[in-house]
């Protein structure tokens, strides 16, 4: 009733017709956009997504379902999230909840210490126990009414491996005894595969249970995994089940957990290290489409304004823009987790330079946020694509995260130059290279786009043989794969399907190339292979990246693979990506590439990183920068008063022919700014709350773009508007 009460005239059947589109944007959008918060709700940090992710039983003082009500009662759709590594479970630690103590279950490393995620909170090997124990939380929260449940991270840190418990759960799975990982390749690779298998096994349990349980209340509540990407759990020396769980009966989806902490991982390039968290940034939200794309299960992208490490807010600003910009050059992606903890980004405190007390975060940046993660509410899915020469593919397996930690040998893999050198340069020079997960090569969806595909056993190993079998029928009708490595790494001798059971191939590639027919040769060459071809370069990837122009040969291979031998087009190199979703143009200009002009785009833009939200007619991108643009001249229903940009959701929208009205909501104590299309300049604006008029801190007509520029407090219980013209 509250959207009708000031056209008491007009019939709710009439109102619904005139507004179809809207109410059905609304009810599209229902779980579109979400975060995950632990406090209780607040006026402060009232995000208004679709959904609110009420994070842990005993987190934030406990009282869970008190959480769950408040944020109900606010109007969102109320999920739950919880550790499945780690958590606040001290009484299962320490006792109180079957009196034993559990301390014993946590991640060990080789010196006896354990792996501790905060006080009494250990990284746990997920035993029966622990997992009858996470049963009794995630029953709790369905009984409390929630429609989802997430087990985010399931860590087990490659450095660990040598407590009891683990061993008692090696002795179990292999049938005998423990074999300590840092002695052999063998026993580090056991190792890994176990606990690998230790979280597949108990998220399989849990969501079994979450099925089960909440199907005989009447309900199906979804099961998600938030989960950082396969490339970020490699590099940071972590095995976690990854591509393996998009096809476990019970999982719904994923969270890609990518944010500036992940993202700012160092990597080389022309032999340089150093933080390039844009293309990291890409690369791993990337990985996370190739992980379940195929497979069609959900996946939401987070981003974060801040990070967990304690930075300045003019660094977290920069990264934040980074990151954000490359989740939307995913297309295919409209679902997003807008930020985690926002009590810790509204009411913490971080430095800012040149100043000795750490502050809280500024109204500009508070405002450029929320307009940005409202932005997404609107994102559309889109079938354009980004600029560039598409159909370039590098393979990636969980197998990654097996030969990680120790090395062996004297071989290492500083920053997983191994794979970075098969996408980093090709990157830096605007090739939109994607990722192919080998686990997923059995779906005829998987290689259907790719045209060169590029991959090493240097870095991970096949699990299958019927992995090679794929890869073998793909180059055979036409595919192109090139083959880098030089396969002495010290897994290549591991005990595995490629040496064992009658086979006695030295290296698993020994077995591709047998499929295809391709001479084991030391120094390489390139090889036709029915309608595809094979180029086999013994080098290692680390090494193009390693030194100074190492990769110059390797530009030159998927150049003529790509144009001659694919003939998938020409091969074009460029400093820039631009991706148009609807309305809104993304744009990135990289540096390191080969050229260092800025990227200049002309229209009538309002800049979505501004806080002013201005309207440019031209966008300069300087490299290494990034941009986020809404092009008014490509609005829909253009006739029709809409908003176009604001730092507050938007809802309740009634329109005439000479008025607009709504009800903004955001966060109390921050500042709203918000661009808005009318058919003319308004003669009379009022933004009120609990029916007290609201100073205008904006009021600029522009008559070019028809846009009004207003501004004025925010408010949790919302402003009305109200323009007429």
């Amino acid at each position: 009733m509250k959207k009708l009460k000031f056209y008491a005239s007009i019939s709710f059947l009439a109102w619904a017709y005139m507004h179809q589109g809207n109410v059905a944007a609304q009810v599209k959008s229902k779980q579109k956009t979400s975060f995950q918060v632990s406090a209780p709700w607040s006026p402060d940090y009232d995000v208004r997504s679709d959904i609110a992710m009420v994070y842990g039983i005993n987190d934030d003082g406990g009282k869970f379902e008190e959480r769950v009500k408040g944020y109900r009662d606010k109007g969102y759709e109320v999920q739950f999230m919880t550790g499945i590594a780690w958590g606040q479970y001290k009484d299962y630690f320490l006792g109180e909840w079957d009196g034993k103590n559990h301390l014993d279950e946590g991640q060990m490393m080789r010196n006896g210490e354990t792996i501790w995620h905060g006080k009494n909170v250990p990284y746990i090997v997920p035993t029966a126990t622990f997992l009858t124990y996470m049963k009794t939380h995630v029953k709790r929260a369905i009984d409390a009414g929630v429609t989802a449940i997430y087990l985010e991270e399931p860590e087990f840190w490659a450095r660990a491996g040598y407590s009891q418990t683990f061993k008692d759960e090696w002795q179990k799975y292999y049938g005998f005894p423990w074999m300590a990982q840092h002695e052999s390749p063998e026993a580090t690779y056991l190792s890994s595969k176990l606990k690998y298998q230790l979280y597949f096994n108990a998220l399989k349990e849990v969501f079994s249970y979450v099925k089960t349980y909440s199907e005989s209340k009447g309900k199906r509540v979804k099961c998600f995994v938030p989960t950082h990407s396969l490339i970020n759990y490699s590099s940071w020396q972590i095995v976690s089940p990854e591509a393996s769980l998009a096809n476990l009966e019970g999982m719904d989806g994923y969270i890609a957990q990518v944010w500036t902490g992940t993202s700012r991982e160092p990597i080389y390039y022309n032999g340089v290290e150093k933080e390039r968290v844009f293309e990291n940034a890409f690369l791993e939200y990337g990985s996370m489409v190739s992980m379940t794309a195929p497979t069609g299960r959900k996946i939401y992208f987070l981003t974060d304004p801040i990070e967990d490490r304690s930075r300045s807010w003019d660094d977290y600003k920069v990264n934040y823009e980074a990151t954000f910009t490359a989740e939307l050059l995913y297309p295919m992606v409209d679902n997003y987790e807008v930020m985690p903890w926002p009590n810790r980004i509204y009411r913490g405190k971080f430095p800012v330079e040149g100043m000795k007390e750490r502050q809280p975060i500024s109204p500009a940046y508070a405002t450029q946020m929320q307009v940005m993660v409202n932005s997404l509410n609107q994102m559309p899915l889109s079938k354009n694509t980004l600029n560039g020469s598409h159909g370039i593919g590098v393979l990636l397996s969980n197998s990654m995260m097996f030969q990680r930690f120790p090395t062996h040998q004297g071989y290492d893999d500083p920053q997983l130059s191994n794979f970075y050198g098969m996408a980093i340069p090709l990157l830096k020079q605007g090739i939109p290279v994607e990722t192919v997960h080998v686990e997923n090569l059995a779906n005829k969806n998987t290689l259907k786009d790719i045209k060169v595909l590029i991959m090493s056993y240097a870095n991970m190993k096949p699990l299958s043989a019927d992995f090679h079998l794929e890869l073998a029928k793909w180059v055979k009708n036409g595919g192109v794969l090139l083959y880098y490595g030089r396969d002495n790494d010290p897994f290549q001798n591991v005990k595995e399907w490629w040496n064992s059971n009658g086979n006695t191939f030295k290296a698993p590639s020994e077995h591709l190339f047998g499929l295809l027919n391709v001479p084991q040769s030391e120094s390489g060459g390139i090889y036709e292979v029915g309608k595809g071809k094979v180029y086999l370069v013994r080098k290692d990837p680390k090494e193009l990246i390693l030194k100074a122009n190492g990769d110059e040969d390797f530009m030159v291979n998927v150049k003529r693979a790509y144009e001659n031998d694919a003939k998938a087009g020409k091969f074009i190199v460029k400093n820039n990506f631009v991706l148009e979703r609807g309305p809104f143009v993304i744009a990135a200009v990289l540096d390191e590439s080969q050229s260092k002009e800025p990227l200049i785009l002309n229209g009538t833009f309002i800049d979505l990183f501004d806080p002013a939200l201005p309207v440019l007619n031209t966008k300069t991108i300087q490299p290494n920068t990034q941009a986020y643009l809404f092009d008014v001249n490509k609005t829909e229903n253009k006739n029709k008063p809409q908003v176009l940009a604001a730092a507050a959701r938007i809802t309740d929208e009634v329109s005439t022919k000479k008025s607009y009205q709504f009800l903004a909501k955001s966060p109390s104590k921050t500042n709203n700014i918000m661009r808005i299309l009318l058919a003319g300049k308004p003669t009379k604006i009022t933004a009120s709350t609990g029916g007290k008029n609201l100073s205008l801190t904006q009021n600029n007509w522009d008559e070019k773009s028809k846009t009004l520029l207003l501004g004025f407090e925010n408010f949790s219980e919302g402003v009305n508007v109200n323009i007429s013209w």
